[in-house]
């Protein structure tokens, strides 16, 4: 009973609550850091050449890739995945729709310059503030 007890603490502690007054964070543009599988395993990305830009306001959003250019512009599509972010208890969710169909991911971590997600596949998707590179350094 005690190493039940104690896991639970653990789960519940390595995931500090997300209050909404922190969803704010999630405006702007954010990498791909790393995907967490179920088992364990993680794949880190050093580098991508899209970026996801979010815009939240009022718990409703959208999500666009871009593209980040060398004189530090972006290149972006119209397309943009919708979203309404759902207050689950003491978590929130993203829920997506799209033209056909609907999808959840589960805010599990959110700060300043990082962000979690898990979806329905228990993959965990770790995001962290871009940075755009300079290239006069």
């Amino acid at each position: 009973m005690r190493v039940v007890l104690f896991m639970l603490i653990l789960l519940v502690g390595c995931h500090p609550e997300i209050s909404g007054e922190a969803l704010h964070q999630l405006n702007g543009y954010w990498e791909i850091e790393k995907v967490t599988f179920p088992n364990g395993q993680t794949k880190d990305f050093m580098a991508s050449t899209t970026i996801d830009y979010i815009e939240v306001k009022d718990r409703a959003g959208f999500r666009k890739k871009v593209q980040p250019k060398f004189d530090g512009t972006f290149e972006t599509s119209n397309d943009a995945e919708l979203f309404k972010i759902i207050s689950n208890g003491n978590s929130f969710q993203f829920e997506y729709t799209g033209s056909s169909e609907t999808w959840m991911e589960n805010l599990i971590e959110l700060s300043a310059d990082r962000f979690s997600v898990t979806n329905r596949d228990t993959l965990t998707y770790t995001y962290k503030r871009y940075q755009p590179m300079n290239l006069e350094q």
